[in-house]
């Protein structure tokens, strides 16, 4: 690109980075080559930083940079809320008006993509389920094609365990990503959920 080698490999790391294309990355470039040593060093630190402290929760398998995150060490687990993937979860911790854990799949279903059930932490949460105290579990995947068939295939399995299973309401549109939704959608879905 620029035939110099460093900054064509930042800005392909750069461009790398989800919904990133070639002219944002060439600007991210730009800016940490016109930010100072001590800056760049922090960034590069931060990220070293968040890369060796943060891992998954050994509960829910939300980040967390302790064994059980905040949410799981603090919260009842009668009520936990099925999301894909970890931003879901700050999605709907913006509502301020769910108080159950969360467990996250990691991904959805997909025959299309060879990702099947073994793929994704379906069997972390029936293990959950099996150790008790859990009354009810909201399948709030994405309400899309693979979320939909994710959220049925769950539910079928929780079925003979007795607990009441819920689905976000239709506040979120079909085809829409949770993370994308605002507060009241997102807050009108938890509390218009319905049984599957």
């Amino acid at each position: 690109m620029n035939n110099i080698e460093s900054l064509d490999r930042l800005i392909n790391y750069f461009s790398n980075l989800p919904s990133v294309g070639a002219k944002t990355a060439q600007r991210y470039a730009y800016f940490i080559l016109n930010k100072p040593k001590e800056y760049v060093q922090e960034f590069a630190q931060a990220l070293i930083d968040a890369n060796t402290n943060v891992h998954y929760c050994k509960i829910c398998g939300n980040f967390t940079d302790k064994d059980v995150c905040d949410i799981c060490s603090t919260r009842k687990n009668n009520v936990i809320c099925v999301v894909k993937e970890p931003k879901d979860v700050l999605a709907i911790e913006k509502v301020k008006n769910f108080k159950g854990q969360y467990h996250i799949l990691h991904g959805t279903l997909s025959p299309l993509d060879n990702r099947g059930p073994d793929d994704i932490k379906i069997k972390e949460l029936l293990m959950r389920i099996q150790e008790g105290g859990v009354e009810e579990v909201i399948m709030a995947t994405n309400p899309d094609v693979e979320g939909e068939a994710t959220a049925m295939y769950i539910s079928k399995l929780l079925k003979p365990f007795g607990v009441k299973i819920t689905r976000l309401s239709q506040g979120v549109s079909m085809g829409s990503d949770i993370e994308y939704a605002d507060e009241v959608t997102l807050a009108r879905a938890i509390e218009d959920r319905k049984e599957i």
